[in-house]
């Protein structure tokens, strides 16, 4: 690389979008949960499926010294996809630039940041589902033939060029992968869903996560905190600070069963994991509109919240846990959730048609 080349790359570093270091780098987190992530496969716990997917396209990678296919982490938010990607970034020993789809306003921010990639560099692009066209007409290129074009002028003096890449690795997340289109999908090689953790797996993600931040916590602590952290490790982490601030003012500084269950509750998170604004759907539901079905718009409209936030951060656990479902003409809930709740069912609601 030039000294020019690397004083460029440098200053993208100093603005969050590029790093010439080989660790992983994350600018817009505390250091303190910065410090939780794993920092290689062998620490990562969970996803086993996908865990042994990259393990072996990884080696397979190092062994012909090439880079890895571009891959493409589908999952709700907080399951690991941007620590995946600072992980196989980590593996391979290559620097990793982090940017999201809406960041990326124009075919030239797109375009700086390529241009600054070297051999095996890792473009890590989050959100991937919201790149505007015109951006994403620029990857389609770039992840085939690692080229881009210009165009010179217009109309009749227009000239292109074509300027090659270095062969890089994206890395896109998504937590919708039905809104990427079919050609940008078609591009990469490998495609993971992650999916909700176990309780066991979250039990030893809060252990562990104890450990790094000096915090004693039992064995039944870890546990309800885990059952009520909606299948996510990034739930884990928040409510173990959260649990950790109330154990420390309230308590003895040791995290018990009881001690999760009084800091959750000024949380207001249940014992299933459901928070004001999970409880404030059903409910809208089940008093607006009889249980369902209602649009999700219709919905939004009610709660005064975003549909997107609906969609992509309230729906995915509720489905999950059988609270909700959805039908063509929209969302019910479920026998399941008006028992949690401790309602009475609205008659025949739930009842199978006749034959």
């Amino acid at each position: 690389m030039t000294d020019h080349r690397r004083k460029k790359a440098g200053a993208a570093g100093e603005n969050g979008t590029s790093s010439l270091q080989p660790k992983p780098v994350v600018t817009d987190e505390e250091p303190q949960f910065i410090n939780l992530r794993p920092k290689s496969l062998a620490e990562y716990i969970g996803q086993p499926e996908v865990v042994e997917t990259l393990s072996i396209a990884i080696e397979a990678a190092r062994q012909r010294k090439e880079p890895l296919d571009h891959i493409l982490f589908h999952a709700p938010p907080g399951l690991g996809k941007t620590t995946l990607a600072h992980i196989i970034a980590q593996e391979m020993g290559v620097n990793i630039t982090v940017t999201s789809g809406p960041a990326l306003e124009k075919g030239g921010d797109l375009l700086g940041i390529l241009t600054h990639l070297e051999d095996g560099d890792i473009l890590f692009i989050d959100e991937i589902h919201r790149l505007p066209r015109v951006v994403e007409e620029f990857l389609y290129p770039a992840m085939e033939d690692f080229a881009v074009d210009f165009i010179f002028d217009k109309g009749v003096h227009a000239r292109s060029h074509r300027y090659r890449l270095a062969r890089f690795v994206l890395i896109g997340a998504t937590t919708r992968a039905g809104l990427l289109s079919a050609p940008l999908r078609e591009r990469f090689g490998i495609f993971r869903d992650l999916d909700f953790y176990s309780e066991d797996e979250l039990v030893r993600i809060a252990k562990r996560s104890a450990s790094l931040l000096n915090i004693q916590i039992n064995t039944d602590g870890a546990y309800e905190i885990a059952r009520r952290s909606r299948g996510t490790p990034r739930i884990v982490n928040r409510l173990l600070k959260r649990v950790r601030d109330f154990a420390q003012v309230r308590g003895d500084g040791t995290i018990r069963k009881k001690t999760v269950q009084e800091a959750l509750e000024l949380e207001g998170v249940d014992e299933k994991g459901l928070t004001m604004l999970d409880r404030k759907f059903l409910k809208a539901i089940i008093d607006f509109y009889r249980g369902g079905p209602a649009g999700i718009e219709a919905i939004a409209a009610t709660l005064q919240e975003e549909s997107d936030t609906l969609v992509d951060v309230v729906e995915p656990y509720l489905l999950k846990v059988g609270f909700l479902t959805r039908t063509s003409a929209g969302r019910k809930v479920t026998e399941k959730a008006y028992r949690h709740f401790g309602l009475p069912v609205q008659q025949g609601l739930f009842k199978k048609p006749k034959p």
